[in-house]
């Protein structure tokens, strides 16, 4: 039983021509171009038993070896590679916020700084930890060491031409107790929050 396509060859949609490199020798024993491949479909295949409406539609034009593939949906693992894209505010928030202010307090010390978003460079330090305040106070670690934090903060923000800051609490931070009497300080010493 030979294999017989619904349309002869030359009358097969040709929406383009084969490149040199990819055509097969026209001059195959059989004159069939899955002869040239080395591959022989099973005898019993035939396309004359396909019902008219569900025709076989390939591209191959006359010597050409290849089929012009669908569009296909992306796999997950090409879909995973692309991040999420992030939101309008998250992507403006850098630009309209630069200057973030950032308080640390561990068992000892006090740490506050003022960082530029953009570029990651730091403005302005304090902390309990420096030379000048690890003598000067009698704890590093009380409310009045806060408002000392605070209040060079501030001086040093303003040397640095920065009037406005932005604080941004951890998750389930609240702005109480050691932080508030920080920001409180550095708000009445005149650098404002937005």
């Amino acid at each position: 039983m030979t294999l017989q396509l619904a349309l002869p060859p030359s009358q097969l949609p040709r929406p383009y021509s084969c490149p040199p490199l990819l055509r097969l020798s026209s001059t195959t024993p059989t004159g069939r171009w899955w002869s040239a491949v080395g591959y022989s479909p099973p005898r019993s295949l035939s396309f004359s038993s396909i019902p008219p409406s569900l025709h076989l539609h390939t591209h191959l034009s006359e010597g050409c070896s290849f089929i012009q593939a669908a569009w296909t949906r992306r796999s997950r693992s090409e879909a995973a590679k692309k991040p999420n894209r992030k939101s309008w505010k998250q992507r403006t928030d850098m630009y309209m916020r630069p200057f973030l202010l950032n308080v640390f307090f561990s068992k000892r010390f006090i740490h506050a700084k003022v960082m530029h978003r953009g570029t990651s460079k730091v403005i302005s330090v304090a902390t309990t930890n420096g030379k000048d305040l690890r003598n000067s106070l009698p704890s590093l670690t009380d409310h009045n060491a806060c408002r000392v934090v605070g209040r060079l903060i501030a001086e040093r923000s303003k040397e640095a031409d920065v009037y406005a800051l932005a604080y941004e609490p951890r998750n389930n931070e609240r702005i109480e107790g050691k932080l508030g009497i920080v920001i409180d300080t550095i708000k009445e010493n005149g650098v404002i929050f937005v």
